[in-house]
């Protein structure tokens, strides 16, 4: 488990199925992701994120206090099959009060210090800005800009401090 002050990461279990679920099908979080997911690829993601191989990781994100599940963050490869890539969904709800950033800072620290990776990317549309800003807050920096998904997609970056 990973924890910052008001959340707690938990490896991903087949218990959270259900509420992982809820992410996957919200379209305001999917609104960037691709749109919503029926169930039966959403299963056959799920079951991927739970057999995932020793480099990949799937956490589900609960409020500290509460145990309620706000969101889910990963490591993972990223599509250019070289570099590691952060992913996260959050519940809107939850959107603002700064919990993301919260989270996705201490995945970075684990990722350098716990996995001793030299870099992580994140990709997001150019559209999403509150993610863009989000990157940009926890030190991440543009590196490039492309079309994927039928969208332009930017490629954020962070080396591990020396």
């Amino acid at each position: 488990m990973i924890e910052s002050s008001r959340c707690k990461m938990h490896i991903l279990k087949k218990n959270d199925h259900d509420q992982v679920k809820e992410l996957f099908i919200n379209e305001k979080v999917r609104k960037f992701l691709g749109g919503i997911v029926n169930s039966e690829n959403f299963d056959r993601s799920f079951h991927n994120m739970i057999t995932c191989s020793n480099d990949s990781f799937y956490w589900i994100v609960r409020l500290k206090y509460t145990n309620e599940v706000i969101g889910l963050v990963s490591l993972d490869k990223h599509h250019d099959g070289f570099n590691t890539e952060l992913s996260y969904q959050f519940m809107p709800k939850y959107w603002g009060y700064g919990y993301a950033e919260e989270v996705i800072r201490k995945i970075i620290d684990y990722a350098f210090y716990e996995l001793d990776l030299n870099k992580i990317v994140a990709e997001t549309q150019s559209a999403n800005t509150a993610s863009c800003n989000l990157l940009k807050r926890v030190g991440m920096h543009l590196e490039q800009i492309l079309s994927r998904f039928g969208a332009e997609q930017y490629i954020f970056g962070i080396n591990k401090p020396i």
